[in-house]
C-alpha cells in the first residue's frame, strides 16, 4: 500500500510540473481520435485503429521543424498559437490505396483562425500486410504537404515571430471547448 501511495504522489508531481511549462505553440487533437477507433476493410480483411496515436507523433515531429517547439495540449498549459490537428483515412481495397488527410487549424491567443492547412496523401499498400506500417507512411507523407504550407504561409511566420502585445495574449488549453467543433466523422468520410 505504501508503494502505491509513492507511485501516486511521483504521478500527480510528474503532472503539475508539465501543468506549468509553456511552450510557444500548443497542439490539440480531439480525445475521440484515441479512443474512437475507424475501420478500414477490403472484402473479408479489416483493420480496426485509433487515429490520434497514430498521429500525433508524426505531427508533433514535422510541427517542430516549421513551428519551433511544440507541446501536446494538456491541463493548464498556454502558447501562442494553438494547432488543432484534425486525421482522416480511408482506403481503397480494390486499388489497394490508402487515402491520407491531416487538416491543421491554427488560432491565435485570442481565438482567431489563423489559416488551415491541410495535407492530403495517396499511398500504394496492402491492407493484408503490414497495415500500420502504410498508415504511418501515408500520415507522413500528408503532414509533410501540410508542413510545406506552413512553411510558406508568411503570415503565420510573422505571428510566431511577433513578440506578444497583449499578457494575456497566450492561448491557454482549456480555450480549446470555446472554438467551433468539426462536424464528428461516424464512418470517417
Amino acid at each position: 500500500m505504501n508503494k502505491m501511495m509513492q507511485l501516486f504522489v511521483m504521478l500527480s508531481l510528474g503532472l503539475s510540473i508539465n501543468a506549468h511549462a509553456q511552450s510557444a505553440v500548443l497542439m490539440y487533437i480531439q480525445p475521440f481520435e484515441y479512443i474512437n477507433e475507424i475501420k478500414l476493410q477490403h472484402y473479408t480483411t479489416e483493420h480496426w485503429f485509433a487515429q490520434g496515436p497514430v498521429v500525433e507523433p508524426i505531427a508533433k515531429e514535422h510541427l517542430t521543424k516549421v513551428l519551433g517547439e511544440v507541446s501536446i495540449c494538456e491541463g493548464k498549459q498556454t502558447g501562442k498559437i494553438l494547432v488543432w490537428v484534425q486525421p482522416r483515412m480511408f482506403y481503397n481495397g480494390q486499388l489497394q490505396v490508402f487515402y491520407g488527410q491531416v487538416t491543421a487549424n491554427v488560432y491565435t491567443g485570442v481565438g482567431q483562425l489563423v489559416a488551415s492547412y491541410v495535407g492530403e496523401s495517396t499511398q500504394q499498400g496492402s491492407l493484408n500486410i503490414q497495415p500500420d506500417y502504410w498508415l504511418n507512411l501515408a500520415y507522413t507523407h500528408a503532414v509533410e504537404k501540410m508542413q510545406e504550407k506552413m512553411q510558406a504561409d508568411t503570415h503565420l511566420q510573422t505571428i510566431l515571430t511577433q513578440p506578444s502585445e497583449l499578457s494575456g495574449s497566450d492561448t491557454p488549453c482549456s480555450m480549446v471547448t470555446l472554438l467551433p467543433v468539426p462536424r464528428v466523422r461516424a464512418m470517417s468520410f
